[in-house]
């Protein structure tokens, strides 16, 4: 039977506010428009202790474009440049960042802000939350 494919992406976090936010609203807003819907993998990424690093992920449980945002939350989304809000469900904030380098992604060629937006497949996803996974459990 054919398996359909459900790839993630990477997003950053460039504004340690903006983390906290992230977290405290189950809320991501963006610029970037890839094909997000209910379901889709978000691996959240900043630089953390000098490197960048995931620091968290999420499944996508609503993607919100701003004519469907209460006009506050609109005005504030475009005033940023942003075009879309993606909610959660299940969003984890790991206590030990993972870095990027340690991950199946050390031999991308992309770095710091050309990883946002980019495409994972369920593969890579796997893995990299695997790895996050162990990496919380080291003392």
């Amino acid at each position: 039977m054919l398996q359909l494919e459900n790839p993630g992406y990477i997003l950053r976090i460039s504004r340690d506010e903006w983390l906290d936010q992230v977290f405290r609203l189950n809320k991501y807003y963006t610029g970037i428009m890839r094909d997000y819907k209910r379901g889709t993998p978000i691996l959240l990424a900043m630089k953390a202790g000098g490197r960048d690093s995931f620091v968290g992920y999420g499944i996508v449980d609503k993607v919100e474009m701003l004519w469907e945002m209460p006009p506050e939350e609109e005005d504030y989304s475009r005033g940023h440049g942003w075009k879309c809000g993606l909610t959660f469900r299940g969003l984890m904030r790991f206590q030990k960042p993972y870095p990027i380098g340690k991950s199946c992604l050390s031999t991308d060629p992309r770095r710091g802000a050309f990883l946002n937006g980019a495409k994972l497949t369920e593969d890579q996803i796997d893995s990299i939350l695997e790895a996050a996974e162990d990496e919380q459990g080291e003392g």
